[in-house]
């Protein structure tokens, strides 16, 4: 049975509609190529979108499907790693952002700056080009990019929060929440919902999510699939 919402499978819904120019696949099963990042969609769990799974192009970190039950491994390929996650909505009021939070909207310029910072943290998945898939924003000191934050899946009606992190030295000034409440203003000003997931294990997170408007629609599992062998 196909999904009846948008969020259900978040990835298939972003590369079949806003965002069907980063997708790598065709059929029943699509990756955002691998210069946005390892995310992977299917339509249903239907034997025809696993073969679709199984026949997309090979890629070194796997295909990483994120949905609201956990995806069996199609013929051919393992499951490497799987983690329980919860996906947020903020479908209701928010606050509104600090009017005088300095902060910096981020381009090509700061690509570099924004990959280095993001592997030195580890907010999820983050390849060269994600900054590309929506607007990010970050904070600067002396010049150097201590946090940031961005958009990633887009299906229609929806932007997803994600790409948040900031520098070791910087944590606990509120910067991650100020960012986050910059991008959740400017995601409800176009008409749309903001949502994010995060690791379910990581109860400080979704405790500053919680403070900032997000509620858990649902659990969601993250798995990871590689080829066999």
């Amino acid at each position: 049975m196909t999904a009846t919402h948008p969020l259900d499978r978040p990835v298939w819904n972003a590369l079949t509609s806003r965002q069907s120019d980063c997708a790598l696949g065709e059929g029943l099963a699509r990756r955002f190529a691998p210069r946005y990042g390892p995310l992977t969609g299917a339509r249903d769990a239907s034997p025809e979108s696993q073969a679709a799974l199984a026949a997309l192009p090979d890629a070194p970190d796997g295909l990483w499907m994120l949905e609201a039950q956990a995806v069996a491994a199609p013929p051919g390929m393992v499951v490497t790693h799987g983690a329980d996650c919860v996906q947020m909505i903020a479908d209701g009021a928010v606050s509104a952002p600090d009017p005088d939070f300095a902060f910096v909207d981020l381009g090509e310029a700061d690509a570099a700056e924004m990959l280095a910072l993001a592997t030195l943290t580890r907010p999820g998945p983050f390849a060269e080009q994600t900054g590309r898939l929506g607007a990010f924003i970050g904070v600067k000191q002396d010049g150097v990019l201590i946090a940031m934050a961005g958009e990633r899946m887009r299906p229609v009606g929806f932007t997803e929060i994600s790409g948040v992190c900031t520098l070791p030295d910087h944590r606990g000034k509120g910067l991650a929440g100020a960012l986050i409440r910059v991008g959740m203003a400017r995601i409800k000003a176009r008409g749309e919902i903001p949502f994010l997931h995060s690791y379910a294990s990581n109860s400080a997170a979704i405790g500053l999510y919680e403070s900032l408007g997000f509620r858990v629609r649902q659990a969601a599992v993250l798995t990871v699939l590689t080829r066999a062998g």
